[in-house]
């Protein structure tokens, strides 16, 4: 069972800490996504003839790459704080445990949402998603 059950009004009162940092890890996420295709075709470049590329590029890559996945796991952290459970970094998935009766659900919530208008069931995961209230 979770420490802390948040009930509907809870979780959704709590969405003004929680949005901006779903916000910046998805951000942080596309930016690990760019950096690391912008990594790939820099050795595909480097592969084919291996010139006609600035020697400080892989490593300003990689610096950039580590700063950003730095950045996501940060934001991991503070939401794992706020008793959120982060279920998909690219897309800002995040449930809020609930109490349905005596039995343990997710109040569920992703960036891009207005507010949580969804529960599921712990083993159900996001395609079992069902739409509040919680009866």
């Amino acid at each position: 069972m979770a420490e802390q059950h948040f009930t509907p009004d809870e979780a959704n009162a709590l969405l003004d800490e929680v949005r901006p940092v779903a916000e910046a890890l998805v951000a942080h996420r596309r930016a690990m996504a760019v950096t690391a295709t912008r990594q790939g075709r820099l050795v595909q470049r480097i592969a084919g003839n291996g010139g006609d590329f600035d020697p400080q590029e892989p490593r300003a890559l990689e610096e950039e790459f580590k700063r950003e996945d730095a950045a996501a796991v940060r934001c991991v952290k503070e939401l794992q704080a706020l008793g959120v459970l982060v279920k998909d970094l690219d897309r800002g998935l995040v449930d809020f445990p609930a109490l349905r009766g005596d039995e343990e659900v997710l109040l569920c919530w992703q960036v891009g949402e207005d507010e949580i208008a969804y529960w599921h069931g712990v083993e159900e995961g996001y395609a079992g998603r069902k739409p509040l209230p919680l009866d």
